[in-house]
């Protein structure tokens, strides 16, 4: 891990006729929980902290502006619940920046510093033309996608196979020739499909470093996990 630079001075006493910067975070934290619990599992609230602590890990050694980054980060995902009412016909990233606007505007935040916000949810899924364009948008991505894998995404992965009805591993089978929200949608199946192509798509080089890393737990956790089961891996190469 390369030194720590100084940092860029935080900007959050702009803020300050609204709340301190401490009480101005407590009240994001407190308004993301709000949307967030009711998702629960693998995206509840204790994501959104994760993901604010990671992105303002790497935003100081990167002289990002942390005004930005911590709210992005802690409202990254209040819109995943409409996108989990509509079955994925809406997605939660652009719902999440429309929704984010009205919460900003509320806590004082100046109009170009709303709309850096909301850029940085916007992007953080990283569809279609909605490419994260500013170094904090950057950050975000990372960080959201540092919290997918490593030994946190192995949790969260055999969280959501828990709650669908996964089995408890099958490396005996293809991963791509089966089906997810199914029996056979494991942890296992997660890593080979999603989780082991995390690393080529990180955006810093702390990230590409901090993702590497991860990759590597993940190949070693389930190598073990196959060993101890009995069980070979499907010799077909990840995709």
């Amino acid at each position: 891990m390369p030194p720590e630079k100084t940092t860029a001075p935080s900007r959050f006493s702009r803020h300050e006729s609204a709340a301190s910067p401490e009480g101005l975070i407590q009240r994001l934290r407190d308004l993301s929980a709000s949307f967030c619990l009711a998702e629960g599992g693998a995206h509840g609230p204790d994501h959104s902290e994760r993901v604010y602590q990671q992105a303002l890990f790497i935003g100081r050694h990167m002289r990002a502006r942390l005004d930005i980054l911590a709210p992005a980060a802690l409202l990254h995902d209040i819109g995943r619940q409409k996108e989990s009412a509509s079955h994925g016909a809406c997605c939660h990233a652009r719902i999440g920046a429309e929704m984010a606007v009205p919460i900003l505007e509320n806590l004082g935040y100046a109009a170009e510093d709303i709309e850096a916000v909301c850029h940085c949810i916007r992007t953080h899924r990283f569809r279609g033309k909605d490419r994260p364009g500013s170094l904090e948008a950057q950050i975000l991505f990372d960080a959201d996608k540092l919290d997918s894998i490593g030994a946190i995404g192995i949790g969260r992965a055999f969280l959501f196979a828990g709650n669908i009805g996964a089995r408890l591993h099958n490396p005996e089978q293809d991963p791509f020739q089966t089906r997810s929200y199914s029996l056979e949608d494991t942890a296992y199946r997660e890593f080979r499909v999603k989780m082991s192509v995390v690393r080529t798509q990180m955006l810093t080089p702390i990230g590409r470093e901090l993702a590497e890393e991860r990759h590597a737990f993940m190949e070693a956790f389930f190598t073990r996990l196959s060993l101890e089961m009995g069980l070979a891996p499907c010799s077909c190469p990840s995709r």
